[in-house]
Formats: C-alpha cells, sequence, structure tokens
C-alpha cells in the first residue's frame, strides 16, 4: 500500500518540465510530393510523404492526395509550398492546387485554375500565392486562404517558376521562353523591373536573402549565369569545368536545379548527364567552383534544410553538406526509392507548425 502510495504521490508531483517535455518538444519533418518526377508512380507513388529528420529520415506516414486526370490518373507535381502561420500546405499539379491543413493532414480546398498550373511560391505570412499557368502567358494572384483568384500578372513569358522575396515586398517570375526575369511589386502586383536578359530562356533559379543578386540556370548551359537584381544587368556566366554537358533525359537543359545555401557560403548546381551535385564558393563572385558529388540519377532540383546542414537533390539522397558525405536515402513504405522535385522542411513543436522551408535553395542572409 505503501508503495503504490508513494507512485501516485510521484505521478502527481513530475515537474511539469519534465511532463510536457514530449509534448512541446520540436519535430524536424521533411515533406515529399509525389509523383514529383514527371509522372512516375515508381519513384514513391502519389501522395505527400513525410519524413523524419531526426530519425534517419524514417517515413513516417503518407498523406493522401487528390490532382487526378479526368481518367483518374494522378498528375505531375509541379510545385510545393507551405506556411507555418497559416498552418496549410500547397502541392500543384498540372491542373490543381491542393490545400491542406499541416495540424490534420485533411484537404481544405482543391481548385483548377485557367491555363493549368505550375511552380508557385507563397508569401511569408502565408496569405498570398502566385501561381503561374502552365508554361502560358499570365500568372494567377491568389488569396491562398480560400484559392480565390485576385488577379493577374501578364509578362508572356511562358509561365514556370516563381520565388517570393524574404520580405514579401517582390515576387520573381520566370517564364520558359524568355530571358528576362521579371520582378513585381507585391503591393500592387504590377512588374517593377527586368532583370537580363540572360544567355537564354531561364530555368530554375534562386535568389539570396538581401534580394540583390539571382543565380539562374539557363537552356543550353552546363552553369549559371548571375544578375544583379538591384541594377537588372547580367554579371556573370559561369561554365562547369572538367564534365561535359551531353544531352539529359529530363528538362532538355543540362543544369536544371539551382540552390544557395541558407548561410550563403555555397552554391549547389545540379548537372544531370554527369550525375553530379557541383559545389561552388558563393563567397566570392563569380562563384568558383570547388567539388562535386555523384548521385545515384540525373538530378533536377535542389533544396536544403532549414539549418543548412543537409542537402536534398531530387535523386532522394541526403548530402550532409559539410562532409560531403550521402547520410541517408528516402524510401516509401516498401522500401522502394523516392525520387521527387517538390518537397520541403516543415518544423512542429508540441505539434504545431512553426517554421517552414522552401522547395527552392533560397539564400537566408537577409543582414
Amino acid at each position: 500500500m505503501c508503495v503504490l502510495l508513494l507512485a501516485l504521490v510521484a505521478a502527481i508531483f513530475v515537474p511539469a518540465s519534465a511532463a510536457g517535455a514530449e509534448s512541446t518538444a520540436e519535430r524536424r519533418l521533411l515533406y515529399v510530393a509525389v509523383p514529383g518526377i514527371r509522372d512516375y508512380l515508381e519513384y514513391g507513388g502519389h501522395g505527400v510523404l513525410v519524413f523524419d529528420l531526426d530519425r534517419g529520415h524514417a517515413l513516417v506516414r503518407r498523406i493522401p492526395a487528390q490532382g487526378l486526370s479526368a481518367e483518374g490518373k494522378p498528375l505531375n507535381v509541379k510545385g510545393i509550398v507551405a506556411s507555418a502561420v497559416t498552418r496549410r500546405l500547397y502541392v500543384s499539379t498540372l491542373q490543381f492546387v491542393t490545400c491542406f491543413d499541416l495540424m490534420t493532414d485533411k484537404i481544405l480546398w482543391e481548385k483548377s485554375y485557367e491555363g493549368g498550373c505550375d511552380r508557385m511560391a507563397l508569401s511569408p505570412d502565408g496569405k498570398t500565392m502566385y501561381l503561374p499557368s502552365l508554361e502560358k502567358d499570365h500568372w494567377h494572384v491568389l488569396d491562398a486562404l480560400t484559392g480565390d483568384v485576385l488577379t493577374k500578372v501578364v509578362p508572356k513569358s511562358g509561365a514556370h517558376n516563381t520565388l517570393y522575396g524574404p520580405d514579401g515586398a517582390h515576387a520573381y517570375l520566370a517564364g520558359l521562353k524568355s530571358p528576362l526575369l521579371r520582378v513585381t511589386d507585391t503591393a500592387t502586383h504590377t512588374i517593377s523591373r527586368e532583370v537580363g536578359p540572360f544567355g537564354s530562356a531561364i530555368r530554375p533559379f534562386t535568389i539570396n536573402g538581401r534580394q540583390t543578386l539571382c543565380f539562374v540556370n539557363v537552356n543550353a548551359l552546363l552553369g549559371f549565369e548571375v544578375g544583379d537584381l538591384t541594377t537588372g544587368r547580367m554579371l556573370h556566366r559561369v561554365e562547369v569545368q572538367g564534365f561535359v554537358p551531353g544531352v539529359p533525359k529530363r528538362h532538355g537543359c543540362p543544369s536544371h536545379g539551382i540552390g544557395l545555401t541558407p548561410d550563403e557560403k555555397e552554391l549547389w548546381l545540379c548537372d544531370a548527364v554527369n550525375q553530379r551535385m557541383h559545389i561552388f564558393d558563393a563567397t566570392v563572385m563569380p562563384p568558383k567552383q570547388i567539388t562535386s558529388v555523384a548521385v545515384r540519377d540525373q538530378p533536377g532540383w535542389i533544396t536544403f534544410s532549414l539549418d543548412g546542414k543537409l542537402a536534398y537533390p531530387s535523386t532522394g539522397e541526403v548530402i550532409d553538406v559539410a562532409s560531403r558525405k550521402i547520410v541517408a536515402t528516402l524510401a516509401d513504405e516498401k522500401g522502394g526509392p523516392v525520387y521527387s522535385e517538390k518537397l520541403l522542411e516543415i518544423d512542429f513543436a508540441g505539434g504545431v507548425p512553426v517554421r517552414a522551408g522552401d522547395q527552392f535553395g533560397i539564400g537566408r542572409v537577409t543582414k
């Protein structure tokens, strides 16, 4: 009886910090939308796969998705964005945007848009989305909470990739049919300036946190070009040394994927044909090629963990940035490889989202 009584007393007087430790502990999760390489279901199937960064990227769960064609077939995923502020996750496919509740995984709404959908961007406050049509003339500007269209931006550039600046004041619009990067004033949703022209049509691109520089992939270049976001001038053209470009099996350009580490010390570049991630010292200008990491297939995208310690090429490896070593590979429920060009980190505390990463490798040095 005495032992039982002591146990009950101990349970009642457990320190609050210990009792709440598990409920308030942070959890870092990687959200991976599939099919994230065209419509190839062999690389993870259909849905959103959630992996635990702190448990060796073990699979936590699969979130069922819609985004089906009229024939009931899963459509290519085109983009993924999230907001810890509004607690929402968004996935775009060729035809739809699907909005998920991050607290419940439930679908809040799914809508189709004129001209289709491509790789979108979300404002820092989570309230506004720039949604490109599928390589057509316009971007829709959406109320991200409802999915309603607020207005259009029409640069007639073959709408494709989109970034929102870290301060929310500007959005960056790149089209497959133009060598110019358009910059909008998000207070008026009008184009305020253009950057370039670059050497060819712009493919993936990224920006630094101060929004003074952009780093762009362009057609026919194994490498990248650098633009000045303030003056609008192209500054540098950087070609990868020691490797032959060749013809990639996807995307049609040798380098499709570029990202800055969050501390902006390195720039990582995709090389499809040679199955490499080329790493550049970004503390000098133009960035200087320093080393490469081999991956298991042709990479077409790159992004990073929020702390900058891990790199995520689209080929499903997890690379330790400091050592350049592959420390994990993403796998589905059956152990099959997961590839995707649409993934980002979301951190939770006590089950509530507190931080959300970005599908692009955006620099995060803002001062």
